[in-house]
């Protein structure tokens, strides 16, 4: 057996038996899946770049690599569609917890060479990154929650997040899959996120092989996320209209997450000037907790177990979003 078979072999053993463990005080203290999400979050650290702390009741880390996964689906199958215009296949989708179908989207016609390679080399990264996460938590990955990446439905998470930023009116679809711009901006919506999640996640992550996937994932969403960022200031360029709508994307997910304001554009307080990677005064990128981050795909400022990309909430004990004045 091969020293990377036999690590595998570890981390199952050991996600199981924590598995096991949360299932039992569970069943016995009668606590429900969402009261625990709730429990937890408190844990977890809040935006603007503050530093999570691990405590008593904080997640295990199965449980964050569960609720990154749960991540990793949604971006997965988003790109999968863009670019090949159908879904992760069926043995990537199960796991613990209830299964859900995917509202998914089409091929996007790429007009641009440029953005289509890079969509493409991204896409391949994040049913890597979907893969290895399966792989690393064995039989307690959790199976893909419903997913909604539609692009047709004016009541869909993609159209009601464009609504909220302001890029379509009542009754308008926004669908990501019409043009590379839109492809663009339907990126943009995630990658900053998943990069904050990470970052948020790293401090909470006591076991060092996970921290070091964890570091490799986040270091990978950030190159995904500067690329997005990049290619739609470089379009701004000679369409204004597109670094606006960018910056409206940001102010939406500001408004959503939490009552901090840390989420930035493509473009800072200087118009004229790039801002490619969003840091705060001491070059950091500013972190996001798990109830921070399922405000952003709920679309909800509330406490909520479910919305937005996941109509039915996400898979694991991390469910519940944050809830702020």
């Amino acid at each position: 057996m091969s020293n990377e078979s036999i690590l595998i072999e570890v981390l199952q053993r050991r996600a199981q038996k924590l598995e096991d463990r949360r299932q039992f005080f569970r069943k016995t203290s009668g606590v429900a899946l969402g009261m625990a999400g709730g429990m937890v979050l408190g844990a977890c650290g809040g935006g603007g770049g503050g530093t999570a702390t691990a405590q008593t009741n904080a997640p295990t880390d199965p449980e964050i690599l569960n609720f990154a996964l749960n991540l990793e689906y949604l971006e997965a199958q988003f790109y999968q569609y863009a670019v090949f215009g159908t879904g992760l296949p069926a043995n990537m989708l199960t796991g613990a917890g209830t299964q859900g179908a995917v509202i998914g989207g089409r091929a996007v016609a790429f007009s641009d060479p440029v953005v289509a390679q890079y969509a493409k080399e991204i896409a391949q990264d994040e049913i890597a990154h979907v893969a290895f996460l399966r792989t690393a938590l064995g039989t307690a990955a959790v199976a893909q929650p419903q997913i909604d990446v539609g692009g047709t439905d004016p009541n869909g998470a993609f159209s009601v997040a464009a609504r909220a930023a302001g890029l379509v009116g009542p009754g308008v679809a926004f669908d990501p899959y019409a043009s590379d711009e839109n492809f663009l901006l339907g990126a943009f919506i995630f990658e900053d996120v998943g990069v904050t999640a990470y970052k948020g996640a790293s401090p909470l992550i006591t076991n060092k092989t996970y921290l070091e996937a964890a570091a490799g994932i986040l270091a990978a969403e950030a190159y995904h996320a500067g690329l997005i960022r990049t290619v739609l200031y470089s379009k701004g360029l000679s369409t204004p209209a597109l670094r606006t709508a960018a910056g409206a994307i940001s102010d939406a997910r500001d408004s959503l997450d939490n009552a901090v304001d840390d989420d930035q554009g493509i473009t800072g307080s200087d118009p004229t000037m790039s801002n490619i990677v969003p840091l705060d005064a001491n070059g950091i990128a500013f972190s996001r907790s798990p109830g921070d981050v399922l405000n952003i795909v709920y679309l909800t400022k509330d406490a909520a177990l479910k919305g937005g990309f996941f109509p039915n909430g996400v898979n694991g004990s991390l469910v519940m979003s944050s809830a702020f004045a």
